[in-house]
């Protein structure tokens, strides 16, 4: 009772003993006013000791690391993610772009899908600029912008492409390739690497458009497809006269960017299906975070994380959208009532009631929801002759176009 310091150091130091594990002792210790402090090398030694600390303290000594599975582990895992945690915030806030890049070329990982860590970036000033076959190496990259640092897309973030093909496409680069042909003929790519390209828009700094890339493409030859003649390159078909083809529409423009890149730099997909949902009186994500608790709405998004904490049985999910993010919960009772729409969904539409707590955090609960996937294939011209995003990759990537991979997978966690 008078030297409770004293008594918690003795109890440690003659462990194994009692009823009472290292961490009550030392829980118990603190309850009666003792600090604790950490095992420390310039103060420590191998046992506990006391030192003076306005009164006394107990000094952990090194024979705790023995015990570190009942008190080391949850304090010093506390500790190290706290750490970890402020500096990450301390690289969002004053490095933008490096903190950006650096999650992209950790994927995958966390939460959160490279489309969202770019929208986040971009909402926070950073430039991000497309993967090009001029500029991009293969991981993601930092370039001088008029306000500090952009971010320059890689080809890791490109659909298929392998790391050695960018190896030789950065080797034989030198200033620049000026035309489709130079790259063909000087990194000798081959016709699945270079389609890979032109589906991913990867020509934007030789000015020609998808469309135009994907016709100039088609008519090279494969430099690895006639193993007879692999001493020298054959040369591409005879020049023709090419009519002028119609302009990419913007919508698919941006399908084919999510088909090939995950993300699109150009605009969300839900933009161009905001008149179609707001003629079902659907809101946006935005207007789902400015509602009132207890209001009754419905919000329609691309799903990018689901989630099933513990065993409790309830399902969190965020959808995404042109404007922000809506978390949606979905209780016990109607997760097996909706499950295929839940669990299956990429484009999820959810009627619930809107939930907002005292420190103006939104839920919408779900009470029903569907399955609105379809709705993408009204964004691509499929009855267009012209190559687009579906006539080429999905034959050397993907299945039959109808069942291609629109937009990425959700991050999921049960």
């Amino acid at each position: 009772h008078h030297h409770p310091a004293a008594f918690g150091c003795a109890l440690l130091n003659a462990q194994p003993m009692g009823f009472y594990a290292p961490a009550e002792i030392v829980r118990d210790a603190r309850e009666h006013g003792v600090a604790v402090l950490e095992p420390d090398a310039n103060f420590s030694g191998w046992d506990n000791g006391l030192e003076r600390a306005g009164g006394l303290a107990l000094r952990l000594g090194f024979r705790q690391i023995e015990g570190f599975g009942s008190y080391g582990f949850p304090e010093s895992h506390a500790a190290s993610f706290a750490h970890l945690v402020y500096l990450s915030a301390w690289i969002k806030k004053y490095h933008p772009a490096a903190f950006c890049a650096a999650l992209l070329n950790s994927q995958p990982m966390g939460f959160y899908a490279p489309a969202e860590i770019v929208r986040d970036a971009r909402e926070h000033g950073v430039e991000v600029r497309h993967v090009d076959v001029n500029f991009s190496a293969w991981d993601n990259t930092l370039e001088p912008a008029a306000n500090g640092l952009a971010v320059r897309l890689g080809f890791r973030q490109v659909d298929g492409f392998r790391e050695e093909w960018t190896d030789a496409l950065v080797a034989c680069r030198r200033n620049g390739y000026r035309a489709v042909d130079d790259i063909a003929k000087h990194a000798r790519l081959p016709k699945r690497a270079m389609i890979i390209l032109a589906e991913a828009d990867s020509f934007q700094s030789i000015s020609m458009d998808r469309r135009e890339i994907l016709w100039a493409v088609r008519r090279i030859a494969d430099p690895t497809g006639l193993p007879l003649f692999d001493a020298q390159f054959v040369d591409a078909q005879e020049p023709e006269r090419i009519a002028p083809l119609p302009v990419m529409p913007l919508s698919e423009h941006v399908l084919a960017d999510y088909q090939m890149l995950r993300l699109s730099l150009r605009a969300h997909l839900m933009q161009f299906l905001r008149d179609l949902f707001r003629g079902e009186g659907v809101l946006s994500c935005a207007e789902i975070n400015a509602s009132p608790d207890g209001r009754r709405a419905s919000c329609a998004g691309v799903v990018l994380v689901r989630q099933m904490p513990g065993d409790a049985g309830v399902v969190f999910v965020t959808l995404s959208d042109e404007t922000s993010v809506t978390n949606v919960v979905v209780w016990p009772r109607l997760v097996d009532t909706f499950r295929a729409e839940i669990m299956g969904a990429r484009l999820l539409l959810v009627h619930g009631k809107v939930q907002r707590s005292s420190e103006g955090v939104v839920h919408l609960v779900l009470e029903r929801a569907s399955d609105r996937t379809a709705e993408l294939d009204r964004l691509s011209e499929d009855e267009d002759d012209s190559p687009s995003f579906r006539s080429q990759a999905a034959q050397h990537l993907h299945r039959h176009p109808r069942t291609v991979r629109v937009v990425p997978k959700s991050r999921d966690f049960h």
